[in-house]
């Protein structure tokens, strides 16, 4: 960490994305809602759906055009299954993929649940329009994974030596 930067808090979406959770059991996107407070990001906004490809890259592209969302954190839907389409939804907004992202994110998983961690298609990336995508699968020890141990750091302007923030519409 750098004392000489300045930190920036972000503005920080959640969507998750299951059938079966409310929001009263949403328990990863409160994960994900609570980390990103303490962080000393803001919650900009939060939404529930279930898995429909059309609805989740409908709801993610409203987040981009409001301009006012910088960062997009989903859970859910990464899996193999045929009713998983989160990347499937939203890669197809990535101008670029971050690659190091879902490679990291394996290899961290591996620690926690060996050779399972296969069955995820967690994969980030930044939109045209500068708007960071990450797609963490549903779990709360993956959420907690990911925004721990990956993601809190590339939000954070003062991580050396490079972070994702100058990245970011402003």
């Amino acid at each position: 960490m750098s004392k000489n930067r300045p930190f920036t808090p972000l503005n920080i979406a959640v969507l998750t994305v299951s059938d079966r959770h409310t929001p009263d059991t949403d328990t990863s996107g409160n994960l994900l809602s609570e980390r990103i407070a303490a962080a000393g990001h803001i919650l900009a906004e939060r939404a529930l759906l279930p898995h429909d490809q059309v609805a989740l890259t409908a709801q993610v592209l409203r987040w981009i055009e409001d301009g006012k969302v910088q960062v997009i954190l989903t859970n859910g839907g990464t899996g193999l299954h045929e009713h998983n389409v989160t990347p499937e939804a939203l890669e197809p907004l990535f101008a670029k993929r971050i690659d190091g992202f879902s490679a990291l994110f394996h290899a961290l998983s591996f620690q926690s649940i060996g050779t399972s961690t296969l069955s995820s298609r967690a994969t980030a990336g930044i939109t045209p329009e500068k708007v960071l995508i990450f797609c963490l699968p549903g779990s709360e020890n993956a959420c907690a994974d990911g925004w721990d141990r990956i993601i809190r750091e590339q939000l954070d302007a003062r991580h050396k030596p490079c972070n994702l923030v100058g990245l970011l519409r402003r």
